[in-house]
């Protein structure tokens, strides 16, 4: 006999989304929304690893904004884009794309985008899109 479901766990993957100004009280909220949908879809495995991209990326474009002067809203959205495979997207209307950079030994920052290199099974930046601005998007999830 098949135990049923554990009343904890959505049976079936689901997406959330976040808009929020670009403030960096925000990136704890982003943070914890990445960190409910995982343990909400009962893939707590991927938390640690999705929690601290997610982090970097919406701080990358919360500074963005502040550097550009944009003040319109940050997006996140997380969601499955297959049962195995994480998606998070977060996407800000300040101009330029993030850069890989080499910070500094001393640097307090500059190493945002290495750690979503290093940390994703697959990550980019697009352009296109209804609106202005870029998206940062990476995966979690993949076989390696």
């Amino acid at each position: 006999m098949e135990n049923p479901p554990s009343p904890n766990i959505h049976p079936h993957p689901t997406d959330v989304s976040l808009v929020f100004p670009p403030h960096p009280v925000w990136v704890r909220a982003a943070r914890e929304t990445v960190r409910t949908l995982l343990a909400a879809s009962g893939r707590s495995e991927l938390a640690d690893a999705a929690v601290l991209l997610t982090s970097e990326a919406v701080t990358n474009s919360i500074n963005a904004c502040a550097a550009k002067g944009c003040t319109t809203p940050v997006t996140l959205h997380a969601g499955w884009a297959d049962p195995a495979r994480l998606r998070i997207l977060i996407h800000d209307e300040a101009p330029g794309l993030p850069a890989i950079r080499t910070a500094a030994h001393d640097d307090e920052d500059g190493r945002g985008m290495h750690l979503i290199s290093y940390g994703a099974d697959a990550w980019g930046v697009c352009t296109h899109g209804p609106g202005r601005g870029k998206a940062t998007w990476f995966e979690l999830g993949r076989p390696r």
